[in-house]
């Protein structure tokens, strides 16, 4: 008989509630949303209907560890057990640590948002290295180390239903999140103002009340003016500004001049749309919803502080309707507390030698974020030994060589490492090039605990079914390497004590009180929010307060005040064009789901969006491929043109996370129809993060 088992699917960071059937083979025949899920509400996508379970049952699934028979690249492999595999990984890897340090070794993930991301991290640091790598400079790390300078805490906190104006900036929901795309149609339906910021005309820009239409990387100017124009008609929250921000007059003096004229000049918006999302956005409630459309920039950081300004001015912080601060109950861990509690930390001197830390110290290193490198400095460090040596590394869950700008050198990189182990779904450009490919575990088949400030609530994931094959968690494969490790003589510190996912899940609920039963039994439980707690829980910042003027960038030499800071400028006049990368797609998520009929169906090419104006001055008709060059970058990438006035004369708008499974190996496509191809990981890049751009690029296109 089939069962139906409640879950919360974990393929992003929406958490959608999900209703997996199982039938008596233990196979999953169906999932659907689960409509009495007080997060989601029904909310859904296709990603989780149909690309979890073709993923899990993908015929050129990835089943048994594999060990690489002829030169890199070669795709000449032998099925070996997991005794083989783990003892290979663990002798090499020891090996490589007793030659040139620990620090030699470097792990790879998306970052901290799921489970897979600190247990990597608490490997590498069980083995003595403080570097692992992370996505989130491309995608979130901006929003996040300004939240974190800034004090808010807001991040994913919105409160959509209750507000009376939603201003989303540089984001889709329709393609990104399900849940939140739904809550602003609701807000739309119940008169609430819609304030739209985006350079391309989304679904959330067709029903806005106000669209303003800025040119590419220019958001920050509409920011503070929106600011100048509170402040000198009085619209800010002054009780608010008075008894919780820190630094209003000196911000007030830096916006003094910002004026919605100034504004329009530099961003191509009217100055009198500026003037009215200032005021709409001020009469509140309002909600700030933001994206990556200003995130992966080298202005990123001094964008989203302009806007997180705006939103404290306001007031509108953990107030109804506004923007909530994320509060975990107490005794209660989450991937991110893990990575900065000392008992699971290295000595300070140790971790400061982190790659990236002297640079980014607020990214890499001790202070930073998520305490993970800085990936253009680990590339060096694999291609150049500077500042020193990395010559091993184990790769977990993400597709770096699709997923980082410069493929071209990050697969150099990767072949320039004595050892590189890759636990994997399938054979992609990042496997294809490993020592060792190991098997891992999809959502469906393992088990997950995390903390969703959107209820807020404690989620959870079922292990709806067993692992196919020989697939094993991220959690099962780590304690396999030190269990060897640790016969060898070569780990530092025992920085990850959980011996199976139960034991791990568990210790993060720790004293909060939750049942686990309740967690499996409806896949939620929320959990109490007290609104407007300043006093009793200050925001985490020097002054205890929220900071406008920051002074941990004052202590750094780093402008502590929200900036404009212009887009890269075209210095040769042979690259006209702007190009714009990031734009999600329904289908995809990042360089998943390539290898699926219903996905290529839907999206068969990659796409680069170019407006009717710009395709006939160049000579192209809806369906011509081209060849996009961007300045200072490695080449070009094969797209196909859509034209579409969505987007503005002269920018040209593309996606992410293009590769061809069928294409030959290893690099399936990677070094053809993938942005990243072509885009550079180096140049100008943004002080906090160091992130570079991945819009706003000068670049130039031709038939190709």
């Amino acid at each position: 008989m089939d069962r139906v088992v409640k879950s919360t699917c974990w393929e992003c960071s929406a958490y959608c509630g999900s209703l997996i059937t199982v039938n008596d083979a233990g196979r999953v025949t169906k999932i659907l949303p689960n409509p009495d899920h007080p997060l989601s509400q029904g909310a859904f996508c296709v990603k989780g209907m149909r690309g979890l379970p073709e993923w899990t049952y993908h015929p050129d699934r990835l089943l048994h560890p594999l060990r690489r028979t002829g030169p890199r690249g070669s795709g000449q492999w032998a099925r070996i057990s997991w005794d083989e595999a783990l003892d290979e990984v663990a002798d090499r890897l020891a090996s490589i640590r007793a030659a040139y340090g620990p620090p030699a070794l470097v792990g790879a993930v998306s970052g901290a948002a799921f489970s897979r991301g600190a247990i990597v991290a608490l490997l590498m640091r069980s083995l003595g290295s403080p570097n692992w790598m992370i996505n989130q400079d491309l995608c979130g790390g901006c929003r996040a180390v300004s939240d974190k300078l800034t004090g808010l805490g807001i991040t994913n906190g919105d409160d959509i239903d209750n507000a009376a104006a939603v201003l989303i900036v540089g984001r889709n929901p329709v393609a990104a999140d399900p849940v939140q795309w739904q809550e602003i149609k609701r807000a739309k339906q119940r008169g609430a103002a819609i304030i739209v910021i985006d350079p391309f005309r989304t679904p959330a820009a067709e029903i806005a009340d106000l669209w303003l239409m800025p040119k590419p990387g220019t958001d920050a100017a509409i920011a503070l003016a929106m600011m100048q124009v509170m402040v000198t008609e009085g619209l800010y929250d002054k009780d608010f500004v008075a008894r919780w921000c820190h630094g209003f007059e000196a911000l007030a003096e830096r916006i003094a001049d910002w004026t919605p004229a100034r504004a329009a000049a530099l961003s191509g918006v009217p100055a009198i749309l500026i003037t009215q999302a200032a005021r709409l956005y001020a009469a509140g409630p309002a909600c700030f919803v933001s994206g990556h459309g200003i995130d992966a920039a080298s202005n990123g950081v001094q964008t989203f502080r302009a806007f997180h300004a705006l939103v404290a001015i306001a007031g509108n912080v953990d107030r109804i309707g506004g923007n909530r601060r994320a509060k975990k109950p107490a005794g209660f861990s989450t991937y991110l507390d893990l990575l900065h509690d000392p008992r699971f930390r290295l000595p300070l001197e140790i971790e400061r030698r982190a790659i990236g830390a002297a640079a980014y110290p607020l990214w890499a290193g001790p202070r930073g974020w998520q305490t993970a490198c800085h990936n253009p400095s680990v590339l060096d460090a694999m291609l150049t030994g500077e500042p020193y040596p990395v010559r091993a590394a184990y790769v977990s869950g993400v597709n770096i060589a699709v997923m980082y700008p410069d493929a071209r050198r990050t697969l150099a990189a990767l072949d320039a490492l004595d050892f590189l182990c890759v636990a994997a779904h399938q054979m992609n450009p990042t496997a294809a090039v490993a020592d060792i490919v190991l098997p891992k575990t999809t959502t469906l088949e393992e088990e997950e605990v995390s903390f969703n400030p959107g209820g807020p609530a404690v989620t959870y994931t079922a292990a709806a079914i067993a692992p196919c094959g020989e697939a094993r968690d991220d959690l099962a494969i780590a304690v396999g390497i030190l269990d060897r490790m640790r016969a060898k003589g070569a780990v530092t510190a025992e920085l990850l004590p959980w011996r199976s996912k139960r034991d791990f899940n568990e210790f993060l609920i720790g004293g909060s009180g939750i049942s686990f039963e309740d967690l499996q039994r409806d896949s939620y439980v929320m959990v109490p929010h007290t609104l407007g707690d300043f006093a009793s829980e200050p925001f985490r910042t020097p002054s205890g307060k929220i900071e406008l003027y920051s002074e941990t960038l004052a202590g750094l030499g780093l402008d502590p005040l929200p900036a404009y800071i212009p887009p890269p400028a075209a210095e040769d006049a042979a690259f006209p064009l702007t190009l714009q990368t990031g734009q999600r797609e329904k289908t995809y998520h990042h360089s998943r789901f390539r290898d699926q009929g219903w996905a290529r169906k839907v999206s068969p090419d990659p796409l680069v969006h170019i407006h009717p104006e710009t395709a006939s001055a160049h000579g192209l008709r809806d369906g011509d491929w081209v060849r996009v060059e961007p300045a200072g970058g490695r080449g070009a990438c094969r797209l196909k043109v859509h034209v579409s006035d969505r987007t503005q004369p002269g920018v040209l708008t593309t996606g992410v996370g293009w590769w061809r499974p069928e294409a030959p190996g290893p690099e399936f496509g990677v070094l053809d129809v993938n942005i990243n191809a072509a885009l550079p990981y180096q140049g100008v890049k943004d002080a906090m993060t160091g992130s570079v751009d991945t819009g706003s690029i000068p670049c130039r296109l031709r038939a190709a």
